[in-house]
């Protein structure tokens, strides 16, 4: 069987840890720091991601003590999008700190099994054919079949694997800070000539505050309390009181894409992958949602119940999915640093679209959510269904264990082991789910045998 070495213990490298140990891979993590992350940073889990905790059955914790917000910004427009409209048991955005779900992905992965070096710096790699060797800060190498960069923007195993990462430079700076609000919260979005300014309740009691302010565009200065409180209340018209910072940080709008996630035995996911402003809180989920495709594929190859040629079609469902949300954060950006009267004006028109049309802002929802991502077959056969996202909630418990689920609809003959779903969809007769959650086959020909042989062929299966 081979190993993996995961570079990077963020949300990103934590959940792939756990998808492989999963399915009895042996996994290394390496992380540079040598513990848990005092700051918050992400602090918005969505839609799709909830179920994804769902399907493996940690979505509680998050769900009990995060705060649940039916409505959240779109390019910080006053008008907000709706997610209370959403095809999903999670009609909501979970406002919970990044760093508590990485307690809960490393205590998951450690429970499971993976080797966690923390305080470890990755310096540089090579691979051949048959494996890849990883160099560390102190001199020491490793050796494993696989690697994947889950290290960050700057991603030393993205570069080391000689993988592009095109795209543009910052071109303006905002800034973001955990604190206390003692004057009146401004409205959850707010942006005029003078500025751009959001805040989220956190489940501390604080606020995360973050915006852009183009009287103070300084990023060689260190981001303080005194910035932060002077653009904030610029941008709100009055004094909010911003007190007890717990973490304070500046960011630009950079945006780029890792020409391909795959090089050989490397791969890359969440921010080495793909990099972007934080605007819509969607960062924490695009790279979790990586993980989740790319560790079924990944373990079925290296346990031997798929062909290597299944990996390539990590890079072909994620990368659309990388260039989708460049396109949505850039959008975003747009809209938040509209400061001239034409862009205002912009604003305004679309915030009356919303208000106007119910559909606008569920579909703004659904596209921020996740819930819009499907992986559509190449293969001109198969049932246009394959690759779409499976929501059955009821479901979501049968694959706590990363394994494949055969699903029945009521128009079909039963099968032992199969899921009865008690609704209808396009037909349908039975479907083999993947273990993301997503359609790997389906048929509307009511035979039992064919469903059978079709969910054994599975690769993911692994029991």
């Amino acid at each position: 069987m081979d190993n993996v070495i995961v570079v990077g213990a963020g949300p990103t490298g934590l959940w792939l840890a756990c998808e492989l140990r999963l399915a009895g891979v042996e996994v290394t993590l390496i992380e540079r720091t040598s513990g848990p992350r005092p700051n918050t940073r992400g602090v918005g889990t969505h839609a799709r991601t909830l179920e994804v905790l769902a399907m493996r059955g940690l979505a509680d914790v998050p769900l009990a003590k995060g705060r649940k917000v039916p409505r959240w910004h779109f390019g910080m427009l006053p008008s907000l999008a709706d997610y209370s409209t959403l095809d999903s048991p999670y009609q909501f955005v979970v406002a919970y700190p990044q760093n508590a779900l990485e307690e809960l992905l490393d205590a998951r992965a450690v429970e499971l099994g993976a080797t966690i070096l923390r305080g470890t710096t990755v310096t540089g790699l090579t691979q051949n054919p048959e494996g890849v060797r990883v160099r560390l800060a102190d001199g020491t190498e490793l050796t494993a079949s696989w690697v994947v960069g889950a290290d960050g923007a700057g991603s030393t195993v993205r570069k080391a694997a000689g993988i592009a990462f095109p795209g543009t430079d910052t071109t303006y700076y905002g800034y973001v800070a955990d604190v206390t609000l003692t004057g009146p919260p401004p409205p959850p979005a707010i942006a005029s000539q003078v500025g751009a300014l959001i805040t989220a309740p956190l489940p501390s009691g604080g606020f995360r505050v973050s915006g852009f302010d183009p009287h103070d565009q300084h990023p060689e200065q260190e981001m303080t309390l005194a910035r932060v409180s002077a653009s904030a209340n610029r941008a709100a018209g009055r004094d909010l009181g911003i007190t007890d910072p717990i973490w304070i940080s500046q960011f630009g709008n950079a945006t780029r894409r890792a020409a391909e996630y795959r090089s050989g035995r490397v791969f890359v996911a969440g921010d080495a992958a793909h990099m972007h402003p934080p605007t819509g809180g969607v960062g924490l989920n695009v790279g979790l949602q990586d993980a989740h495709n790319l560790g079924w594929k990944l373990a079925a190859v290296a346990t031997g119940r798929a062909p290597e040629s299944l990996l390539d079609t990590y890079h072909d469902e994620r990368a659309p999915v990388g260039d989708a949300v460049l396109a949505n954060t850039r959008a975003q950006s747009a809209l938040v640093n509209g400061f001239t009267p034409e862009m205002q004006a912009l604003r305004a028109h679309l915030s009356g679209l919303i208000d106007r049309h119910p559909a606008v802002a569920a579909d703004l929802a659904f596209s921020v959510s996740g819930l819009d991502v499907a992986y559509p077959s190449p293969d001109p056969a198969a049932h246009p269904l394959t690759g779409r996202r499976f929501g059955d909630a009821a479901a979501f418990p049968l694959f706590v264990d990363g394994r494949p689920v055969l699903v029945r609809y009521p128009s079909a003959p039963p099968v032992d082991g199969a899921y009865d779903s008690e609704s209808t969809l396009e037909d349908l007769a039975y479907a083999v789910i993947r273990p993301d959650g997503y359609i790997g086959w389906a048929t509307t020909d009511p035979d039992p045998a064919a469903a059978l042989a079709a969910f054994k062929a599975f690769p993911a299966d692994h029991r």
